[in-house]
């Protein structure tokens, strides 16, 4: 099926579509299944894909700018050097999804499940993650600095090495990861002192 630029597709089923190398611009998705599609080296630009499934689907070497993936399934997805910018990934759903060699360059994903994501050495600078569950997340030498961790779960996060620096951690528990080898800035530092029941003056 061709996918048109800014027209609206509504609960349409294409799973096992091939869609490699298509670029789409301005279309918006609602509701729609891409189960094992094969969207290998897709350009999406400007679109919209709310409460969409992608169970399995193949988006290795896709390039999303200015996207916007609220509320979808990725479970079992593969995300292969994708590249996300300044994409809105609200409140969607990754388990088990393969992200090795990601990208993302600022964006928002809130809300979103990411539990034992693989991401050493990853740059999230400046990504916000505000209550995103990172459960069991491997972090270690990430670059976080800048990026929105508000009330985000980090238990059992290993983030050996990494660079919170700038980070905002309101509400963050960090009794629940170890901090060994981790960057702090002075607020953090304070605000970490202060978890362990230390007065700061």
């Amino acid at each position: 099926m061709l996918i048109r630029n800014d027209e609206t597709y509504t609960e349409k089923d294409f799973s096992h579509g091939q869609f490699k190398e298509e670029e789409w611009r301005g279309a918006t998705f609602l509701r729609c299944r891409f189960g094992s599609a094969f969207m290998e080296e897709l350009l999406t630009s400007g679109c919209r894909f709310e409460e969409c499934d992608f169970t399995g689907t193949a988006l290795n070497a896709s390039w999303h700018v200015g996207s916007a993936f609220t509320n979808c399934r990725f479970r079992g997805a593969n995300f292969f050097v994708a590249k996300f910018e300044e994409c809105k990934m609200v409140g969607s759903d990754f388990s088990e999804a393969s992200m090795d060699g990601i990208t993302l360059a600022g964006g928002d994903w809130s809300y979103t499940n990411l539990r034992q994501v693989s991401w050493s050495k990853q740059s999230l600078r400046g990504v916000r993650f505000t209550e995103a569950d990172l459960y069991e997340a491997v972090l270690d030498k990430a670059d976080l600095r800048d990026a929105d961790l508000t009330r985000a779960h980090l238990a059992k996060v290993r983030l050996q090495g990494a660079d919170l620096r700038g980070a905002v951690m309101d509400g963050v528990d960090f009794k629940s990861f170890d901090l060994k080898g981790v960057r702090l800035d002075t607020a953090q530092a304070v605000a970490l002192a202060r978890s362990y029941g230390a007065k700061v003056n």
